[in-house]
This record gives C-alpha cells, sequence and structure tokens, in this order.
C-alpha cells in the first residue's frame, strides 16, 4: 500500500509529500452504545488508511483515491462540495477544521486503504481520522487528537448523512498498540487496559454482505433510543442520555412507548453494564468470562436492537457449536463482520469450517482477517 501511494503520488503531484495513516478499529464489546452516552471498548487495528499529502499553495484540494481509481477536485466553501461520497469525507474534515478555526488550505493528497469498505471495521473514521492528523499537521493547527476524532465525527453528521457517535473516530485517532480504550462516550473520559490475550487469537469473519449505515435503520434505532430516554426523563429528569437510565426506570415507562422503542433501549442498557462486566473481567485475565458478555451482545443485536442478519447469525450459531469463547456482529450491523476470541487450539477447525459452512449456505466464502491492536493516527517517517 505505501508502494502504490508514493508512486501514484510522485505520478501526479511530484516528489514531495508527508505519509500519514490512521487505522481501521475493532470493538471487543459496547455497540450502539456510543450515541446514547454509554461505554465503548474500541481499539484501533493494523488496517486503516494510508495518504500521501502536500499542500500546493492554492485554494483547491486535488485527490486521488487508488480504491477508486478516481480524481477528484474541490474548493473549501460550503458550495464547493463535491459529487463523489468517498470525496466528501475529505471535503467534511477541511469544512470542519475551518469552522473551528484551523487552516485548511489546498493541497494534493493521495490515498488508499487496506481496511475492508463495508465490513464493520469503520473505514470511514479511518480515512476522516487520516486526513483530520494530516491537515492538523500540514497547517500546523494545534489541535488535540480528542477534538480530531470530533472533526470526524462533525463530517459524517453533516457531510455524509450518518449521525454517528464518536467511538470509531476516537479509536481511530487515539489507539494504542496492545491497548483497548475504554471511553465514556457522555464524558469523554478514557481508560487504556491491556488486551494481550495470551492463548486466544482475534478473529474477524466477513461475510460480504455489504451495509449502509446511512440508511433510514441506524438513524430509526437512534430516534428509538432517544424516544425512551425522553419518556424515562419526566420521571428522572437526571438522565440525560440512555445510558444514565436503569433497567427498572425502563419498565416503568413500557406502556407509555412502543414496544420498538422498549426493545431497542433494553438492548442499550444492558450493553453499556457488559462493557463494565468486560473490563472487570480483563483486570483478572478471565478471557471466558469476556467471550461469554460477546455472546450476550450478539443475541441483544439479533433479537432487540434487529441490526443482525441470517449470515452473521449463522456464524454466530457456528462459533458457539465449535466451542469459541466469545463471538458477535461487530460495528453498526446489517453484514460486515462477527468478531471471535477464538483459543489457538480451535483456531484452524474453526477457520475451516466458517468458510466451508458458510460457503454451502450462502454460495460464497466469507474473508477471514486477523486483526493486531495498533496505534492511531500517525505519521509514518
Amino acid at each position: 500500500m505505501k508502494s502504490a501511494v508514493t508512486s501514484k503520488f510522485k505520478e501526479l503531484y511530484g516528489e514531495k509529500y508527508g505519509l500519514y495513516f490512521s487505522g481501521g478499529r475493532i470493538n471487543l464489546i459496547g455497540e450502539h452504545t456510543d450515541y446514547n452516552g454509554g461505554y465503548v471498548f474500541p481499539g484501533a487495528i493494523d488496517k486503516g488508511i494510508m495518504a500521501a499529502v502536500n499542500p500546493n499553495g492554492t485554494d483547491r484540494v486535488r485527490l486521488y483515491s487508488i480504491d477508486y481509481a478516481q480524481s477528484c477536485e474541490f474548493g473549501l466553501e460550503e458550495a464547493d462540495k463535491p459529487e463523489f461520497q468517498w470525496a466528501r469525507y475529505v471535503f467534511g474534515v477541511c469544512r470542519e477544521t475551518i469552522k473551528r478555526g484551523g487552516k485548511a488550505g489546498g493541497f494534493d493528497a493521495v490515498f488508499a486503504g487496506d481496511v475492508p469498505l463495508g465490513a464493520g471495521l469503520s473505514s470511514s473514521a479511518a480515512l476522516e481520522s487520516c486526513f483530520a492528523f494530516a491537515i492538523n499537521e500540514i497547517f500546523a493547527n494545534g489541535i488535540d487528537k480528542v477534538e480530531l476524532a470530533r472533526i470526524g465525527q462533525s463530517t459524517e453528521h453533516n457531510y455524509c448523512g450518518v449521525k454517528c457517535g464518536i467511538m470509531d473516530q476516537f479509536a481511530s485517532c487515539m489507539g494504542k498498540t496492545g491497548c483497548l480504550i475504554r471511553l465514556d462516550c457522555k464524558t469523554m473520559e478514557y481508560k487504556y487496559f491491556p488486551f494481550n490475550p495470551k492463548g486466544y487469537k482475534l478473529v474477524l469473519v466477513d461475510t460480504k454482505v455489504k451495509h449502509e449505515l446511512a440508511s433510514s435503520a441506524y438513524n430509526k434505532r437512534r430516534e428509538s433510543c432517544e424516544n425512551a430516554a425522553a419518556a424515562i426523563r419526566r420521571n428522572h429528569p437526571e438522565v440525560e442520555f440512555l445510558s444514565d437510565a436503569k433497567r427498572v426506570w425502563l419498565e416503568e415507562v413500557r406502556s407509555e412507548i412502543p414496544q420498538e422503542d422498549f426493545l431497542r433501549a433494553e438492548y442499550v442498557i444492558g450493553e453499556v453494564q457488559r462493557v463494565l462486566d468486560v473490563c472487570d473481567a480483563l483486570e483478572r485475565d478471565d478471557y471466558e468470562t469476556v467471550g461469554e458478555m460477546m455472546y450476550q451482545t450478539h443475541f441483544g443485536m439479533s433479537r432487540l436492537y434487529e441490526v443482525s442478519c441470517p449470515e452473521l447469525d449463522f456464524l454466530n450459531r457456528l462459533a458457539r457449536v465449535m466451542g469459541v469463547s466469545g463471538s458477535r456482529v461487530m460495528g453498526g450491523g446489517f453484514g460486515g463482520c462477527t468478531i471471535n476470541l477464538v483459543k489457538d487450539e480451535l483456531y484452524d477447525d474453526f477457520v475451516k469450517a466458517a468458510v466451508e459452512q458458510y460457503k454451502d449456505k450462502f454460495g460464497h466464502e466469507p474473508l477471514i482477517y486477523d486483526v493486531q491492536i495498533s496505534n492511531g493516527s500517525s505519521r509514518i517517517e
């Protein structure tokens, strides 16, 4: 990827550039809790977006995407929003930087990624974080990494149509090798937890079913959670976000809200507690409890939040049958990957069974990714 990016940049724009990288992310536990003000537990991974970037002394941005084999040029005013969706992520980062008082002048850039699109590894956050970090450095804005994550989040909200939480961008910017991050999405307080499970591997199984988070389904679930929180708040004014609510408080308003809203909220309240339970288990090196919490999360995402699909449920059931310690849908849902905590001695058999049985059931093989927990946004020397 480095060779492809640098070679293309030299061909199009010249010899001078800085090279930047931001990883995608996994999330061990804590799904759909971020925009509900709860805890998440992600880490950056060693697959992501790499970009060669250099200021060009104009007020125009010139981009080339290797993955899409497309060029795009745009200005930096609001009216200059590009047509290509992929370019809007970069345009949005420029605009959000400017809104915060930072400088974003014209630049040339070539980028590529090895984080699979639509797999639930947050390729969009990696793209936003990579360019937020690069723009911050080349124009000497001095914006801290937490605010760079907010720039990426605001880009999704204002230019890409997804009301996402902060988790993906935070992990991509703030990741640390060998650590996961417990982030309180309400207060932005965070803590690194060492994650080096001896005797286990983290394995992603990609259904190759692509999800579109900009679809109405994602935003509708957020609305359900906000409705439930508003109903609870009438009895308990201290509830700012759904994560502040107790399960018994949700029960008090069961008859006042649609059943769908109740189920969504039930999942979220349970998931917030599971993040804390997993952190406690990791401090005891109790990876079997971690795995069981993952299975509970999948059940909730499939039956209560209803963001799974037949392919994901199949892989989750297979993992349980094979004796895998933990498995669940990862990311927004509606496709993408399962994340699996697999004992070393079960790894070969699990991967073989997943590939063969999935192909028999759905007509195509899943993709298998072994991932390493890695550093977040950085310049590559």
